[in-house]
């Protein structure tokens, strides 16, 4: 949800109207609802950075992939140069010597190469992972702020049916199930 960074300012003047007119039920969902309002927009904060973090991880998650292929493709290519050499080798001649140590070094390179290349898988699983972590705080922060949005909204309506409590409870309920919700998202 996309709101408006001075909206619990708007909440805040509301609620300050309210104090003035004397009544202590509607100056207590006043202040009720600008104390939802701060909530709200710090929950939907955290739901950024979230956003945001997911798509980091995924975007260094597909570069660590990318540089994981491209080490596999390194290292099928000493292979097969290993390989070659080793056959080359295998058929004697002068150059027989020669040919087995070029093997050796290549297969000495294709170990590195291969230790390096479950390294990069590694941390690419990695990144996917902490995506999908990023990604599930989301989901619960973006349902936490909507009971928060909604919070607000009924709030609002026992200022306008003055005299009626259960509106404002409701709000309550709901905004402490939204902060509970976005707590949870972090456990």
């Amino acid at each position: 949800m996309t709101d408006s960074p001075t909206e619990h300012f708007e909440h805040a003047e509301h609620a300050e109207h309210v104090a003035h007119l004397g009544d202590s039920f509607l100056t207590k969902v006043s202040i009720t609802i600008a104390i939802l309002a701060v909530v709200a927009a710090t929950v939907g904060s955290l739901e950024t950075i979230e956003t945001a973090a997911t798509i980091g991880d995924k975007n260094a998650a597909v570069l660590l992939q990318n540089r994981a292929t491209d080490n596999w493709n390194f290292y099928q290519a000493k292979s097969i140069k290993k390989n070659l050499y080793a056959i080359a080798a295998a058929q004697g001649g002068a150059a027989a010597d020669d040919f087995k140590k070029q093997s050796q070094r290549y297969g000495e390179d294709e170990n590195e190469l291969f230790a390096k290349g479950q390294a990069l898988e590694h941390q690419t699983e990695e990144k996917l992972n902490d995506s999908e972590r990023h990604e599930h705080r989301h989901h619960i922060l973006t349902v936490s702020v909507t009971f928060l949005h909604i919070a607000i909204a009924i709030a609002t309506i026992s200022i306008i049916i003055r005299g009626r409590r259960w509106p404002w409870h409701t709000s309550i309920a709901l905004g402490l199930a939204g902060a509970l919700g976005a707590a949870y998202a972090y456990l």
